[in-house]
């Protein structure tokens, strides 16, 4: 284990001396995704440091128990490193877990609207935002890829890309099944409804990483719709791939250009074929995983939203959490730090 704290020290400074360089800062993109790296590998160094220290102070402190002079104080700081020294070493272990390769991925995340009809086309904007105002605080770059809006004002469909190193690490969790228990802004008798929004979360693949044959794709071009400037209804920028071997429809129109908007179709396309090609081999592993998506059913969840009670209950974990003002403007990071936590757990499990 020392051996193993050592290496992470070691890799945190060399982080920290190649972000010290002022030529890194010649290529925003990278000095950006750098220190995103060393805002990952902070926690990991803070319990490897943890962790030498009190070996440190155990092998002093044993050493100074044969001055007699010196026992008892020596007796006092053996005494406490060999108490605090057990957690620290077990919370190291589980940070030393090998991550999902994709968890340092960008990521591509799609909400829609399920059971509810109106409010929960509401709710789905809201936790687009909730969602986005989240990334933004990780220091995540943001971009919609396709927004559609139902006619009672909600999301019918919303695509958007978060850029950042450990995006998918930290937005995972939140594929599935939302639930919302709320009075609606159109109930007259103060009656609570629930509704239901399905989310996918992706990893963002590169283009060598899924080869796609051009002849399996039909591609047709219309004009757009909704808000987006003076190309909409007047240009055909907006994009539609239908990936004819699995029937996966892909649309991209945010974009004034139609070339861009392909561009970004294919980026999800991608995505999808991956995500459904890994499911494939987890089944037929008969591996545990997370159905990222349902039916948009109300009882088929992984998360309820109870707003009269001030509640959020993931059902994963099955933990509550208080103030849902602050969770729906972004504030889910304790939620995703006790889901993380209980990943490691399972997978120090299963590595036996």
């Amino acid at each position: 284990m020392e051996e193993k704290a050592q290496k992470i020290l070691a890799d945190f400074e060399a982080l920290d001396a190649e972000l010290a360089d002022p030529e890194v800062f010649s290529d925003p993109e990278k000095a950006k995704n750098l220190a995103q790296k060393r805002k990952a590998l902070l926690p990991k160094y803070e319990l490897a440091q943890q962790f030498l220290n009190l070996t440190q102070q155990l092998a002093d402190a044993e050493e100074m128990m044969n001055e007699p002079e010196m026992r008892e104080l020596a007796k006092s700081e053996y005494d406490a490193a060999k108490k605090e020294l057990p957690e620290i070493e077990e919370r190291l272990k589980l940070a030393l877990i090998p991550r999902d390769p994709n968890d340092d991925r960008n990521c591509i995340v799609e909400i829609r609207p399920g059971a509810g009809g109106d409010e929960s086309a509401l709710f789905a904007t809201e936790l687009s935002r909730a969602l986005m105002r989240f990334a933004e605080r990780q220091e995540f770059g943001v971009e919609i890829l396709s927004e559609t809006e139902n006619e009672g004002g909600g999301t019918k469909e919303i695509i958007f890309k978060i850029n950042g190193f450990g995006a998918y690490g930290k937005l995972k969790f939140e594929g599935g099944v939302h639930r919302v228990q709320r009075i609606p802004v159109t109930e007259s008798q103060g009656r609570v409804h629930t509704s239901a929004v399905s989310v996918v979360v992706m990893p963002e693949v590169e283009e060598a990483e899924v080869e796609i044959n051009p002849a399996d794709v039909r591609i047709d071009v219309f004009r757009s719709s909704g808000c987006g400037g003076q190309s909409v209804n007047t240009t055909d920028s907006a994009v539609r791939l239908t990936h004819q071997p699995t029937g996966i429809v892909v649309t991209c129109q945010d974009e004034k250009s139609q070339l861009k908007n392909k561009n970004k179709a294919f980026g999800v396309l991608r995505a999808r074929l991956a995500t459904a090609e890994e499911e494939k081999r987890q089944k037929e592993l008969g591996a545990k995983r997370l159905v990222q998506i349902g039916s948009g059913d109300r009882s088929d969840k992984i998360r309820t939203y109870n707003f009269p009670q001030d509640r959020v209950t993931d059902h994963r974990i099955g933990q509550n959490f208080s103030n849902i003002a602050g969770i729906m403007d972004g504030g889910l990071g304790k939620i995703v730090e006790a889901l993380q936590i209980e990943e490691q757990k399972a997978l120090l499990d299963a590595a036996g």
